[in-house]
């Protein structure tokens, strides 16, 4: 009978052994006891409820405007948008890479959170949250444009 491929090279790198029987399996005529498993009691997980509010707010009583200076003024844009306050970032004091992070940051926090990020110039976003409508010239060609630019 010709060697297995796994014989050939254990035998090639040097772990086979002449005594030890090879692809052979031991044959067990016993049966082992094993212990009844105990009754398992499901936990109940909590539902999850969405809070977010699909009417407009009435009472937009102001907008952040940020410029960041680094990748770590993120934080500040994060948490104004997740209050539900639209936030105007303005990015020409920085860097073209981390400008591009920020963006990024951005875009993925507006589809997270169901709001929008628009282009208001070059480098100048409008996060809007989605209980925010934005009414202007030409919105909705704008609205989503950061997303079609294929």
């Amino acid at each position: 009978m010709s060697e297995s491929f796994g014989a050939r090279a254990r035998k090639f790198m040097g772990w086979y052994s002449p005594e030890e029987p090879i692809d052979e399996f031991d044959e067990f005529d016993e049966v082992e006891e094993v212990a009844p498993v105990a009754d398992i009691t499901p936990v109940s997980r909590p539902t999850l409820t969405s809070i977010r509010r699909d009417e407009p707010a009435e009472d937009l009583t102001r907008i952040v405007t940020i410029h960041p200076t680094a990748y770590s003024d993120a934080v500040t844009i994060g948490e104004a948008f997740r209050d539900g306050t639209p936030v105007i970032i303005n990015l020409t004091d920085m860097g073209e890479d981390e400008a591009r992070r920020l963006v990024d940051f951005a875009a993925g926090l507006t589809f997270g959170l169901h709001g929008v990020i628009e282009r208001v110039t070059n480098r100048v976003f409008l996060l809007s949250p989605a209980t925010v409508e934005v009414a202007g010239d030409n919105t909705s060609g704008r609205r989503g444009s950061l997303y079609n630019q294929g």
